[in-house]
Order: C-alpha cells, then structure tokens, then sequence
C-alpha cells in the first residue's frame, strides 16, 4: 500500500475528512513557500499540493495566476521546485505531496526525467490539469512503473462516457472540480458541486477530494457531508498571504488559523454524514 492509500486509511479510521493544501511554490519567494507548506502541514492539512509555476496556468483564476507570475519573475524554475521538494524531505515533512504542473513543463523537460525526479525528490502523485485523460495512458503507465499516482480530474461538464474512463484509470484519488470555471475562492457553495459529488461517489469506491472554490469550513463540512473524502483549498491561502508581499511570514498565523479550519469543517463532516 502506497504513502497516500495509507493517509486516506489512517483518516477514514479516525473518522476524518482529508484536507489537501494547494501552494505554488516560490511565491514571493522560495524561504517563504517552504515555512507555508510546513506550517499548514502542522495545523490540518493532510496533503501538500505543490504546485509547479507555469505562465499560462489555464485551471487557475486571477490569484493563482497572479502567483505563479510573482515566482516565475522571482526566478522559480521547475528544477528549483524539484529541489524545494527535495528540501522539504530532508528537513523532515513527511506529510504526503502532490505535484500540480501543466503539461509544457514535462514535455520540455522530458516525461522520463521529470517524472524520474519528482519521485526522487519523495512526491508520490502528480496532476496534469490540461492533459485530457484520452492522451495521458502511455504517461500513466510510466507513472505507475516508478510509484507514483496519477490524478484524474472530473469537471461538472464530463460526460458520463468519459467518466466511466476516467474511473477506470483512477489512482490515488479523484480530483473533482466543483464548480465550472477556474480556480479562486467563493462566498458561496453551489448546491450543483454536491449533486455532483453523489453522481460520482455512486459510482466508485476511490476517494473523491473536491477541489475549486472552497474557502471556509463551512464549504468543507458540507463538501464532505454530501459524500466526498475531503478538500482542496489554495487561493484562499494565497489570498491571506499576498495582503502583505513584503513580508508574508507576519501572514501564517491567520493561514495556520483557517486550515485549523478547514480541517475541523472536514472532520466534522465526515462524522454527520
């Protein structure tokens, strides 16, 4: 059993919902990504996203684009983030870590390196937002042959043909995008991102995290009451943080204190399901 069956084991006979943290690194600057991973890894979240900056991150609202163009302008390569994972191993992060990069980023690289040296580094599952499941089989059994998951995407608009592909080639766990549009975090939770949630949920056993507008407990308690294994949050986070550029380590209380947050709102709704 991989390190991330076993996360979702551990949480599940515990009673808890999961809680992935997306963040990408280098934003404002490297020293700054690595005390944000470990501080939401100690205070709730169960899964680092670690996202790869890229300029033209189609998935992602005005936040999220914002920080990928701060780090790639503060030097941010995908080599340094290759490292950054690296760092945070040998300085004791054993919280499990999912690499988020488009496609142009191990194409240039090389899929055979880059998937070589992110299992290297110790990340145990990538996402590859803009490769459609039709194009990813040869990716997913190279993934697969090094140990490391490939995460499948589910969108409100996937047709029930493509879903029952995507099922078939799911490891790890699904990534459902809850609302139609891009990253960025709501007010408002849309009772559609539920319906979709029980649509997939009765068709497979695999854990579903819902990702795509989440930012306060609230939306994870009913996230994961209607049926789902947990959340992912980022923009909220990146919201927190880029209020103070200048000096953003003054801004990982008030981070630390909503993925408390976020984590209890999971938790709480695994338990009233």
């Amino acid at each position: 059993m991989g390190v991330i069956e076993r996360k979702f084991r551990e949480l599940k006979e515990r009673n808890e919902g999961a809680h992935m943290a997306h963040v990408y690194y280098g934003d404002p600057n490297e020293e700054f990504s690595i005390r944000l991973i470990k501080t939401l890894a100690e205070n709730g979240a169960d899964i680092i996203e670690f996202g790869f900056p890229f300029s033209d991150p189609i998935a992602d609202g005005a936040t999220f684009q914002a920080a990928c163009e701060r780090a790639l302008k503060g030097g941010v390569t995908p080599v340094k983030c290759i490292e950054g994972i690296r760092r945070l191993r040998k300085e004791g992060l054993s919280t499990p870590l999912v690499v988020t990069t488009y496609s142009n980023i191990p194409y240039v690289m090389g899929f055979e390196r880059f998937i070589s040296e992110v299992k290297e580094a110790g990340a145990q599952a990538i996402i590859i937002p803009d490769l459609p499941v039709e194009e990813a089989e040869p990716l997913m059994k190279r993934v697969e042959e090094v140990g490391l998951h490939l995460i499948l995407q589910v969108a409100p608009t996937t047709s029930k043909d493509r879903l029952g592909k995507i099922l078939e080639n799911a490891s790890g766990f699904i990534y459902l995008i809850g609302v139609e549009g891009v990253t960025g975090a709501r007010k408002k939770l849309d009772t559609s991102t539920l319906k979709l949630i029980q649509r997939v949920r009765g068709k497979t056993d695999i854990p579903i995290m819902v990702g795509f507008g989440i930012s306060k407990r609230e939306h994870a308690e009913a996230i994961v009451s209607a049926g789902a294994d947990g959340v992912v949050v980022g923009s909220a986070y990146a919201r927190i943080y880029s209020e103070n550029l200048e000096n953003p380590l003054q801004k990982l209380s008030e981070i630390a204190k909503l993925a408390n947050e976020i984590k209890c709102g999971c938790t709480n709704g695994y338990r009233n399901r």
